[in-house]
Parts: structure tokens; sequence; C-alpha cells
């Protein structure tokens, strides 16, 4: 089949939906033609490989969501300084059994007024001290050889106060005004700051900000150099689409859609999650299957299910292909807190209810601080109050708590809420770094069962897994970041330190925390690939063990079932299943009889069913 008519068979599936969407929100019969002209136009910049890429993505839809799937987000800077130097780190990636690589932000962005990356100067440019689109190019083709995609963050909602567009709208451009939003008096603001949450109240208060120097107010909803898009604007949909295609053409395998929920915004509502929200994530998929259908979407949408699982879409008109399991990783840390499961169980039922379509990305730590978020409503009924369990929970993990061992920092600490997040590596907050700072091996000993009990956890979830660069040695935290003018008063960067290469060297040693970690680690990780019970349609569902500290999981594909226990108490626990059988530990090879399985405190076992 010729280039064109692939292209216009693809157009064609989706053209109606797309153009009834696209009218529906702007009218504007030029602007959707010049859409569809300049979707051409990408598609044939498209290289060669990529298109045969997309082919064989097309023939195997649920490509992404094989078991043998393991991602690492990680900082080109911190890990690699550069792009190049990453291409060279390949070989260790792999030997972490890494075949998807989350690049955290690294387009063109002012230092020091960024917010790590996440205000965009240029859309299609790297920032010099990282390299090139070029570099970026040669990156991609390699990974693409030894089977690793690539993710990038792509941030629609805004732009840097430094960008283009930004620059000329402060000259007074009405074209580039109006691709924000402007107010030359506060009558406006005032009415959208009734409705509209703050997002960072304590660092960055309020949703906009005054320019003295044009005299207008701007939107601002993050930080007051990061201008809100305008989208009623068709010019500012059809460019970031553009911007979109030009990324996806450098040979980017994930796009990752930051601050989803916020890009559509209307007087007298919330600014989250409105339809208009919805018709644009529609049409973004509608786009890429056209133009790159090898694309995967993941949508970040940092709040409760039940607001999450509609960016999923519906079978016939999906949106997102993936998304972030937001509410059971911070229920996971409260487990540890708490030494109690309960509301983890609840979490996890949700999830395994529903279609095994819906893809989560599963993680531990991110770049980003963790908010409770958590079902408080629930937490109530069991007789947690919300600003006292926050307390409670932010005192554990900084180690203000009696016999916490855990190590952290908090985030936009709000004493007069009451409220704060958290920051911290997974290894300090298991207690690696306090155990280490004690020199007491025993502690050590604890620490490390739990850091790798989480992560086998994390593993036997349904979705795929994503590793924090770091965590697979057992990197603590970093608190240089207090020396640097331009980080020290943003507490994230304590789990943003360079990579310790001499971890990661001594990796082979057993005798060595990092050596502990990286091969218990890749004992799972090479099971998981392995096992039938961990592909993508395989039935998840939450068992009782007897014991509100202890966590189980049971897989089963066909005839085979595995059983998932893992202990969040410090002490040892005794599971009581409603099972019958014998069971085998799937690391060890040991027979356990599965009416009495003890667990260590903080342990775990996968076990296989006979």
């Amino acid at each position: 089949m010729k280039t064109s008519e692939i292209f216009e068979k693809r157009l064609q599936r989706h053209h109606d939906e797309l153009r009834w969407l696209y009218m529906e929100l702007y009218e504007n019969d030029s602007m959707f033609a010049e859409l569809c002209g300049q979707m051409y136009e990408y598609y044939l910049a498209r290289s060669q490989k990529m298109k045969a890429l997309d082919q064989k993505r097309e023939k195997n839809p649920a490509w992404f969501r094989g078991k043998d799937m393991l991602g690492m987000m990680l900082y080109i800077d911190n890990f690699a300084g550069t792009i190049q130097g990453l291409q060279k780190k390949l070989p260790y990636l792999e030997s972490c059994n890494v075949n998807y690589i989350h690049l955290m932000p690294f387009l063109d962005s002012p230092e020091g007024r960024s917010d790590g990356g996440y205000a965009v100067a240029d859309f299609r440019k790297v920032r010099p001290d990282l390299g090139s689109m070029d570099d970026l190019a040669k990156l991609s083709e390699e990974c693409h050889e030894r089977g690793i995609s690539l993710c990038m963050d792509f941030v629609m909602n805004h732009t840097s106060e430094e960008h283009e567009w930004a620059r000329r709208a402060r000259q007074g451009e009405g074209e580039y005004m109006s691709r924000y939003f402007f107010y030359d008096t506060y009558d406006i603001p005032a009415q959208y700051e009734e409705t509209v949450p703050q997002v960072f109240p304590t660092t960055a208060p309020g949703n906009f900000t005054w320019l003295p120097e044009i005299g207008h107010y701007v939107m601002t909803s993050f930080y007051p150099y990061q201008w809100d898009l305008n989208y009623r604007n068709p010019r500012v949909f059809n460019e970031m689409m553009y911007n979109f295609l030009y990324l996806a053409n450098q040979g980017m395998d994930i796009i990752r859609i930051d601050a989803v929920p916020y890009i559509w915004k209307e007087l007298g509502t919330q600014c989250r999650n409105l339809k208009q929200v919805h018709t644009i994530v529609r049409m973004m998929r509608m786009i890429g299957e056209i133009v790159c259908p090898g694309v995967v979407l993941l949508g970040e949408v940092v709040m409760e299910p039940e607001k999450v699982v509609p960016y999923f879409g519906t079978v016939e008109k999906p949106e997102c292909h993936m998304l972030y399991n937001v509410t059971t990783m911070a229920t996971t840390w409260n487990c540890v807190a708490t030494r109690d499961v309960r509301l983890l169980k609840k979490q996890m039922d949700i999830v395994n209810g529903l279609p095994k379509e819906y893809t989560f990305l599963n993680y531990l730590r991110c770049h980003d601080d963790i908010g409770w978020g958590l079902d408080f409503g629930t937490l109530k009924t069991w007789g947690m109050d919300e600003v006292a369990h926050k307390k409670y929970l932010n005192d554990y993990f900084t180690g203000n708590y009696p016999d916490s061992v855990s190590r952290g920092e908090l985030y936009n600490d709000d004493p007069r809420l009451g409220d704060a997040r958290f920051c911290g590596t997974t290894a300090s907050m298991c207690g690696v770094e306090s155990a280490g700072f004690e020199q007491d091996e025993k502690k050590m000993q604890d620490a490390i069962r739990m850091d790798i009990m989480l992560h086998a956890y994390m593993l036997t979830q349904s979705g795929i897994p994503m590793l924090y660069s770091g965590d697979e040695v057992g990197q603590v935290n970093d608190y240089t970041y207090k020396q640097e003018p331009g980080k020290a008063a943003d507490s994230r960067y304590i789990h943003r330190g360079r990579f310790n290469w001499e971890l990661a060297e001594a990796c082979d040693d057993v005798k060595t925390v990092s050596g502990q970690i990286f091969r218990a680690l890749g004992q799972l990780e090479t099971l998981r690939k392995k096992e039938k019970v961990f592909d993508a349609d395989a039935d998840c569902q939450v068992l009782d063990a007897g014991d509100d500290a202890l966590l189980c999981l049971m897989r089963c594909k066909g005839k085979e079932r595995m059983i998932g226990l893992f202990n969040f108490h410090d002490m040892e626990r005794q599971a009581v299943l409603a099972q019958e059988g014998v069971l085998k530990d799937m690391l060890s090879g040991k027979v356990q009889d599965v009416r009495a399985v003890t667990l260590p405190g903080h342990g775990f076992v996968w076990l296989k069913m006979q």
C-alpha cells in the first residue's frame, strides 16, 4: 500500500468524529482543514523505520501492556550528564531489565524558573546543556534497536513566560495575548478565584499574576512563570498538536500529557476535569492514530479513582492508553506508617474491578512529592481524623515520630491548614538512610527487606511497573540541593539527586546494600517476565489473610495461580488463608503449606499453586 493510501485510510477511519468534535469546540472549517493538511505533512516527515514500527504496533495494539514491560524514570543530567551520555548507559539500563525509559523534562526552559523543566520555552529545542534534537533522534533509534521505548513529558497546560508566544504577548501583540488569559482589571480573575482551587497555596498562591510592565493579569495556575494556554483559541490547539507530532517524530514512543485535567478553563467552575478536556484528549488520541499509531498517550491525572478512570475514555472512543495509579501509591505509604492494609485492600478491589483494557502505571515513588490524597471518608469511619492523620503521616515519614525509621522532608507545608506533602527516596522512606547513619546492621536488614517487599508488591499489581532511578540500588536522599540557590526552596530535589554510580558499580556484590536490592529486584523482574500469571489479561484479586497487616493478592491465568503475601508490619505475622493445596515458593522452590504461612517483619513471599 502506498504511503498516501495508508494515511488516507487512517484519516477516513477517524475523519467524521474528529471533525465533529473539532467543530463542536471551534466551529472553524479553515482551521480544521489546516490541521488535516499539517497532519499529512508530519506523517510524510516520519522516518521509514518509525512508520514500519507503527504498522507493527497497529497489528498488536496492546504491545505496551506485556508482562516484560518495566519502566524507569530518570533525569538525563543527573543520570548521565547528556543525551549522548545516556546513550552510553543503555547497557546498564538493560541490566536492570528496563525496556521503557521515561526521560524527565528535557526541553529548553529558563534556568531557575522552570519548575523542574515544566515551564517550556521552546517545544522544539532540547536544553543546550543536555544536547540537541539530533542527539535525541539518535538515542531513540538505538533504543528501538535494543527494544527499548522512550517516554517524554508534553506540557500542554502552559508555557514558560520566556516562550516566543509569551514574549510577543508581553509586547502587546493581540494575536499572542489571545493564546493566554489576559485581563486589564481584576474583575474576571476575582470571579475565577471564587471557584478555582489553588495548586500551590503556600509557594504560589492564587491563579493569576500581575504584569506591571503591560498592566495586565495573566492566568498562572501553577507558578507565576507558567502561563496557562487558552484552548478556546483553535490556533493554540492546532499549534500544540503540531508540537506533539514533531516530538513523536523524534522517536518518542510514549507521550506523557502533563496536568491534563487543567487544560480547559471556564468561568464559574473549578477549571478541572471539564468535558472539553475529554474532547481535546480524544482528538489527540485520534490524531496520533492517524499520523503515528505506534505512540501511546500516558495521562497525568493526580486525583481520586472516580476522576481518573474517565480519562481512559470508552472501548469505542478511547482517550489515554495509560494512567497513573496515584491513589494506590499514596495508600501504600499510608499502610507502611499505620501497619494496616484495610484501605489498600479497598483501593485495590476498585482497581481490580475495572476492565482489563484499562492500563495503569504502578510506582512507589516519582519525581514529585507524595500528596496524602487518601479516602478520608473511609478512614473517618475507622476513627481517623483527616488533619490529625495527615500530621501523623508527615511526622512518621520525616522521622519525627517515635521509632520511625523513615527520613525525608515536607513540601508545601501549610501550618494554618495542618497540611503538607512529603518528599524522600524509597530507600530513605524504608530506613536505609537512618540505619546507615546509625551503623545498625539489624535495622539495615529490616530496611532492605521492606524495600524489596514493596517492590515485589508493586510488581504483583496489574499494569506496568515503574522504577525511579536510584531505587534499584537503594539510593538515599540527597541534601546537597540546599546549597544550590535555584533549588534550595524546593524540597522535591531531595529525591532528584545525581545518580550514584558507585552504588551501581557495587550491584554485583551481595554484601552491599545496593547489591542485595539489585539482585532481589532482578530475580523478581525475571520471574515476572516468565510466568503467565503476570499477563495483562490475568485475573487479580485481593484475598483475606486473617490479619490487617497482611496484604494477599492472587493472580490467575487459566489453570495457573499464584499468591503474593506482603507483611506491612515490622513484626512477624502469620497468614490464615481460606485456600487448599500445596504452594511452592517461586523464588526458593521450597514447598509451603497454604494453611500456615509465616512472614518476618516487612517480609513477602510469591507462592505458586501446585
